[in-house]
């Protein structure tokens, strides 16, 4: 397998506490098939002024099933890197990695005719970070309410070969791509959508289906959680950002 370690950093852990050197790989292969094509299916999932959506056929079966077995292999563990959440809301195992180029290209490509151009003022950088924050839910585990945080995007310099971010950006959607669901066996684990407590819209796992919310700290930001995963098999989601320019367009 074509992967090392580009970098590492101190891990949270569910239950509280950290793990040092948590490591961050790097792909050197490409796991996405390379002829683009689009996603499909658009359901608008918004309420009040929180923006979300979903689209289906992001990828297909055999990548899904190849992201799994790269990721198995790479290690689950129980650290997430750069990751603070408080004890107990984070119930999963994860790794944290950063995609080839040319997957990420391949990737926004499929997604792009729904991605907003211009969101609250900020273009968008027709781009997704290339660090995929994958995470693996066993039987009882579940992600207490919360809110994603915004993240500046990472790439691997080509140079240096070393872990840098993007200065010129920040991630305003997260991307949820399942890798898994029912079909798959996966019980239960649906995302759920938010507000005041109350569940306003429940998104099954699907192979190949992208949920996508506004996060940060921000009135518009989308409150959500992921529902305790029944007995069938794991559950697989990666945590993708999507990047906006930083500044506003004039």
């Amino acid at each position: 397998m074509n992967i090392d370690i580009v970098a590492t950093d101190l891990g949270s852990l569910p239950g509280g506490g950290f793990e040092e050197q948590t490591p961050i790989f790097r792909s050197g292969q490409t796991l996405l098939d390379p002829e683009t094509k689009e996603a499909h299916s658009y359901l608008d999932l918004s309420f009040d002024d929180k923006l979300a959506f979903q689209i289906d056929g992001v990828i297909s079966t055999k990548e899904s099933e190849r992201l799994i077995a790269f990721t198995e292999e790479l290690g689950f563990r129980a650290a997430a890197p750069g990751i603070q959440t408080p004890p107990g809301m984070r119930q999963n195992t994860t790794v944290h990695w950063m995609v080839h180029p040319k997957d990420a290209e391949v990737l926004y490509a499929r997604i792009s005719q729904f991605v907003p151009e211009i969101l609250e003022g900020r273009e968008s950088m027709r781009a997704v970070s290339h660090r995929f924050n994958t995470y693996r839910y066993t039987a009882g585990q579940q992600f207490r309410p919360h809110l994603d945080g915004d993240w500046p995007g990472y790439c691997v310099n080509p140079k240096t070969h070393q872990l840098e971010y993007w200065k010129t950006g920040r991630s305003m959607l997260s991307m949820l791509l399942y890798l898994n669901g029912q079909k798959e066996g996966v019980e239960g684990g649906d995302t759920l959508l938010l507000d005041a407590g109350r569940v306003v819209e429940r998104i099954t796992p699907r192979c190949g289906r992208a949920l996508f919310f506004r996060h940060g700290i921000h009135p518009a930001s989308v409150f959500h959680a992921g529902d305790v995963l029944g007995e069938g098999a794991p559950k697989y989601v990666i945590r993708i950002n999507v990047m906006y320019y930083s500044e506003a367009v004039v």
